[in-house]
């Protein structure tokens, strides 16, 4: 049995925000965090969001989209929702799965130029990376049973 914490990113489909989130996650936290993403719906893997992902040294190109598993989701020390849609309609959690918001613009929606929608995917990729970066500190300088 792992003694990793297990976190599971939630979006909308599962193609931009939750992906991100999950690929900076797993650099961030390497061996000490168990990362998963899901969605309400399976949308595929944004390839701006591979394009984003690539520039800071990251590859999310071999992730899959996928829908929420209720059954790993149980399994979860943390479920984090990117979206309000997914914090809505986030499927029920025992008490022992710690829910967290985050909210986040969708990427996928902006308009423009591509060099524009580009900019808009590089400030969500940077505004997550931000939050995945405090969530993980926060966890080393509080509790030394969570990262060994």
């Amino acid at each position: 049995m792992s003694n990793r914490t297990k976190i599971m990113f939630l979006c909308t489909g599962n193609s931009c925000r939750s992906q991100i989130a999950h690929g900076i996650a797993k650099k961030l936290g390497g061996d000490r965090l168990e990362v998963y993403s899901a969605g309400l719906e399976a949308h595929g893997l944004n390839p701006r969001a591979v394009r984003v992902m690539k520039e800071i040294g990251i590859d999310i190109s071999g992730y899959t989209s996928d829908v929420i598993d209720l059954g790993l989701l149980k399994e979860m020390d943390y479920a984090i929702t990117l979206c309000g849609d997914a914090e809505e309609r986030c499927p029920l959690t025992p008490p022992s799965v710690t829910k967290m918001h985050w909210p986040f613009p969708d990427p996928a929606k902006a308009t423009g130029t591509e060099e524009e929608i580009m900019e808009q995917f590089r400030a969500v990729r940077d505004a997550i990376g931000r939050c995945l970066e405090e969530f993980i500190a926060g966890f080393e300088h509080r509790t030394q049973s969570i990262f060994p």
